[in-house]
């Protein structure tokens, strides 16, 4: 009976493919954690990507190298669990909101909390839709039964445990502080949210007179119309120019308000003109300076950025239409001194992107320095977290070390309301900065509080702000997996084990998170951070909405599959934490890197359809394991499990792009291109049964290996060609995620063996290519002459011999001392049995001359004369042909002669026919390649193409010189243009150089 031979399609299809096999691990819950199944836990919460619309590329980056760390882990063995989930994204989605609510001319006031948080769930709905199918197409390995969301039940409970216990241990408090506001949003944001950008602007002088008449101080200032609110002028009290003078006071223009001059060390003599308006309400330094001297804080500015009663005649404008008519009055009045042109730093809202506003506030605060010198302890006495790279340690210390009280207090709808709940009843019905409140888990809760504290007819409203982002963020470690209640998932899978995420979100996340978990869980929420870079576009900047040069990921998933897209975005990688480049042709909405890794993917599928075509039906686990005897086969073993080796410590140390390399290097190089050649006349029909069987054995072997090791990286492709190679069964099939990941056997491992290989391939590799630049055609035989001086190497060369020749096309294969030109390509056992022979055939003669030298020694004298004779002939026989490989094979060939050995060569040029000829030569190390042309190919065709090449790549140099020696030229064309002709220059200097190489060699 015929076996029924599984096989793949001609062409690889990624799209059905990847469809697939995500709905087969989907249906199936292969990635669904248990608890209950023992064995070491992995676990990756998914940083959650925020429900504003769909993801970008720096998620399919983050995602692809979540994935790989996670198939990986999983397949050796360990209790994995990667738990999926999306974040509330409270400040974007009410910006949002708010736009459309503007566009249908409506404000959220009128449409009324309840309606807005309508719209706000409908849009979480639609966009997490969007997200969550994105995460599909990527193809990660989450467990999507324990799909989380922020704002979902239990997640909303351990916010609230979170608030209450802070603020029960009095690390949350409200208070009035300087907040960094945001007009467009109309809510506070913390210092992380706040990005400083250069710009250029003016600085504005003015004079400020003394009260009594004795003249006035000039100072300067980016932002005048906050000269509104100023309630002193300070200088440093070591100043001598001014000194004299604090105490008194000055007149603030416009307003006419009596100001004190102060004396504060805060005041750098040396900036500006050492005098600073202080404007405690509206500037950092301003209002800790107000505090230590006790000055009034004059708000003058609204939430939505307009100036309030305080800035007088200028109520109503906007801050910047302010700016300008605070400077022309100034002007009229004759206080304005001057204006400079002036570069400097002005903090931008990340959300709102308009410039913040330092604004006095009431909001709600975490006393920072508990939590954060707690984490603290965790890193210096701990070294935990780990970060990966290390240098980021540094940089996170940093801001722990700097972090002031964190303003959690969001002036929007969309998120979670605070669990603080107001007697308005104590405060006319309104709530004010002084009306008294209770903090409680629930309303009811709210309720028995206050009815005790204010009694049974008290009026309580719930605080209308929600915390920040971050804060519920910060929880998400743990939250996720069920705290505050003690679940089993808790139990098993907390503190996580990988936090893998950007440099850019430090700040606003890591250290929320770990700060959180030291003080509700007495651990830090996972082992290490692996920070990786950013996704960079095609001129190496970082993409951004702003810039428009974003690249969506479901667009090249389309064009060349998930596994291409994925493992281009690893491959990148060139250490850890590096930033990426990618190839992008925005034109043709093309990539050429995520083409090749597609061809990557084609050039594996033909190659499982050649092996699987030569298996005769049988799987890998029917053919058995191999026995290598032959010297290819032990060489694939051995580079096999080399790989496995480097490509398990690479990942196990967060060089997943270093094992993407050596991976692809693996299967297309030494798998694909050479063994796989080198065996191919091993699988004829007509060969050793037992040659044909370990080929199979070693084919079937090396390539389940194969298919195990890329899983991580490639994840459908593998486990359709591994699902047809095992020949699984369509009714109960096993899944390659979930089979162990190759280990590495070192009694297979053979390094000189690998070098010794390395060195025939790269013999092969210099025969095919002077063929090639030799336009000798594929089908046609040469002769090839290898001569090196190394001993060592010819014994490799030898060895190797067949697969040169069956590789490289060759028909006579000639190997040489260098030196000497002296044929030496004879295998090790037969020189060793000539000469044992020769010792034989010196003994006889040995014996014969004794014989005859005893009786010799009977004649007196004579016996003596011969003895001396004797003795000296052999010392000069042995010197002279046993001694060395050379004179002993010479003495062979006199009594023995061999038709297969090769003549001594005449010259490096010359080749069996003793004649001089032209040839091709090329290098490899220290061994030097000839072949010979004659009768191979027409020589003089050759020349004539090559100098016709020649003359071509000579006039575009001449060209091109010219060009770029015209000053014309290189002054007026664009830049691009300019440095396109350099780089073709040097292209075609290349080439001359090259073409006249080969010239050379022909004649």
């Amino acid at each position: 009976m015929t076996a029924i031979i599984p096989n793949l399609p001609s062409l690889y299809d990624p799209f059905s493919t990847e469809a697939k096999w995500q709905k087969f691990w989907e249906d199936n819950q292969v990635y669904k954690a248990d608890p209950n199944k023992g064995g070491e836990p992995y676990c990756i919460v998914i940083p959650p990507p925020n429900v504003t619309g769909s993801l970008h590329m720096g998620h399919a980056f983050e995602s692809a190298l979540i994935d790989t760390l996670v198939r990986y882990h999983r397949m050796q063995g360990r209790n994995t669990l990667w738990l999926p989930g999306t974040d509330h994204a409270s400040i974007a989605v009410h910006s949002m909101l708010e736009k459309q609510l503007k566009t249908e001319g409506k404000t959220r006031y009128e449409l009324g909390r309840e309606k807005f948080l309508e719209r706000a769930w409908q849009w979480k709905a639609e966009s997490e839709g969007t997200i969550l199918n994105q995460l599909r197409r990527l193809g990660v390995s989450v467990d999507w039964s324990r799909e989380r969301f922020t704002l979902d039940e239990g997640l909303s409970k351990a916010v609230v445990e979170a608030f209450t216990r802070l603020y029960e241990e009095g690390l949350i408090y409200r208070g009035e502080y300087l907040v960094n506001w945001c007009p467009a949003s109309g809510s506070a944001v913390s210092d992380v949210e706040v990005e400083n950008q250069e710009v250029n602007g003016n600085l504005w002088h003015f004079r400020y007179p003394l009260t009594d008449g004795s003249g006035f101080v000039e100072v300067a200032t980016t932002r005048p119309e906050t000269m509104l609110g100023d309630t002193a002028v300070a200088v440093n009290p070591n100043d001598d120019r001014y000194k004299h003078l604090i105490g008194k006071t000055l007149t603030l223009p416009i307003l006419q308000r009596e100001i004190p001059i102060i004396g504060d060390e805060f005041v750098d003599p040396t900036f500006g003109t050492g005098c600073v308006k202080v404007t405690p309400a509206h500037d950092p330094n301003d209002f800790d300076m107000g505090k230590r001297h006790n000055l009034p804080l004059i708000n003058i500015m609204n939430k939505d950025g307009t100036l309030n009663a305080n800035a007088g005649e200028f109520q109503g404008q906007d801050r910047f239409v302010a700016r300008k008519n605070v400077v022309s009055r100034l002007e009229a009045d004759g206080f304005l001194v001057k204006i400079e042109d002036y570069k400097h730093t002005v903090p931008y809202s990340d959300r709102g992107k308009v410039p913040i506003e330092p604004l006095l506030s009431t909001q709600w605060f975490v006393k920072i320095r508990p939590l954060a010198d707690n984490t603290l302890e965790f890193l210096d006495q701990q070294t935990s977290p780990e970060f990966v790279p290390q240098r980021w340690t540094k940089v996170y210390r940093d801001w722990l070390v700097k972090l002031t009280d964190w303003c959690i207090s969001r002036q929007l709808w969309w998120g979670h309301r605070i669990p603080a709940w107001y007697a308005v009843s104590e405060t006319g019905g309104q709530i004010t900065d002084n009306t008294p409140f209770v903090v409680a888990k629930s309303e009811t809760e709210a309720w028995e509080k206050a009815k005790s504290q204010f009694g049974e007819n008290v009026q309580l409203e719930q605080d209308p702000d929600v915390l920040d982002t971050w804060f519920s963020s910060g929880l998400w470690p743990f939250s996720t997996l069920g705290w505050p209640e003690q679940t089993q998932d808790l139990a098993t899978y907390y503190p996580t084990t990988t936090l893998v995420t950007g440099f850019d979100i430090i700040f606003f996340w890591v250290a929320r998170m770990t700060m959180m978990a030291s003080h509700f869980t007495g651990q830090m929420p996972f082992q290490t951070v692996y920070i990786h870079g950013l996704v960079l576009d095609e001129k190496g900047q970082k993409m951004g909405k702003s810039k428009g040069n974003g690249i969506d990921p479901l667009l090249l998933i389309d064009k060349y599959g998930t596994d291409a897209l994925r493992y281009t975005l690893i491959r990148e990688v060139a250490g850890a934490g590096q930033n990426i480049r990618l190839e992008y042709d925005r034109k043709k909405d093309e990539s050429a890197s995520v083409e090749a890794s597609r061809n990557f993917t084609n050039k594996l599928w033909n190659a499982a359809r050649f092996v699987m075509m030569n298996l005769d039906g049988q799987t890998p686990q029917q053919l058995g394991n191999p026995v290598a005897t032959e010297l290819s086969d032990r060489w694939i073993l051995s580079r096999y499990h080399q790989v496995v080796k480097q490509t398990t410590n690479y990942i196990d140390n967060y060089g997943l792009g270093e094992a993407a390399k050596g991976l692809y290097e693996f299967i297309w190089g030494d798998f694909c291109d050479q063994y796989i050649e080198l065996v191919k006349s091993r699988l004829q029909a007509d060969v050793d049964p037992t040659s044909q069987r370990v080929a199979q054995q070693t084919l079937g072997y090396v390539l389940e290996g194969i298919m195990k090791l890329l899983h991580p990286f490639m994840p459908h492709i593998t486990e359709e060609i591994w699902q047809t190679l095992t020949q699984q069964s369509a009714d109960s099939p096993q899944t390659l995620s979930l089979q162990i990941y190759p280990q590495v056997d070192a009694n297979l491992i053979d390094s000189e063996l690998e070098e010794q290989f390395d060195l025939l391939i790269a013999t092969i590799r210099t025969i095919r290519n002077l063929r090639a630049e030799a336009d000798i055609k594929p089908g046609v035989k040469v002769t090839a002459n290898l001569q090196t001086e190394s001993q060592k190497e010819r014994e490799i060369l030898t060895a190797g011999q067949s697969y040169i020749k069956d590789l490289a096309k060759v028909e006579t294969l000639i190997i040489t001392d260098k030196e000497t030109s002296q044929t030496v390509a004879v295998k090790k056992p037969q020189r060793g049995l000539k000469t044992i022979g020769l010792i034989i055939v010196a003994i006889i003669f040995g014996r014969l001359g004794l014989a005859a030298g005893n009786a010799i020694n009977d004649i007196p004298i004579v016996g003596t004369f011969f003895e001396m004779v004797g003795f000296g002939y052999t010392a000069w026989f042995v010197s002279q042909n046993l001694l060395t490989a050379q004179s002993r094979l010479k003495l062979w060939s006199q009594f023995f002669p061999q038709r297969e050995l090769e003549q001594p060569q005449e010259s490096e040029n010359a080749m069996p026919d003793g004649k001089s000829q032209s040839v091709y030569a090329g290098v490899i190390g220290t061994i030097q390649v000839l072949i010979p042309l004659s009768g191979v190919v027409d020589i003089e065709a050759v020349r004539a193409k090559l100098e016709k090449s020649l003359s071509k790549a000579e006039a575009e140099v001449q060209s091109l010189s010219t060009r770029l020696n015209n000053p014309s030229f290189v002054d007026r064309a664009r830049a691009d243009v300019v440095q396109g002709a350099r780089d073709t220059l040097i292209e075609a200097q290349k080439q001359v150089e090259i073409l006249r190489d080969r010239l050379k060699a022909l004649s």
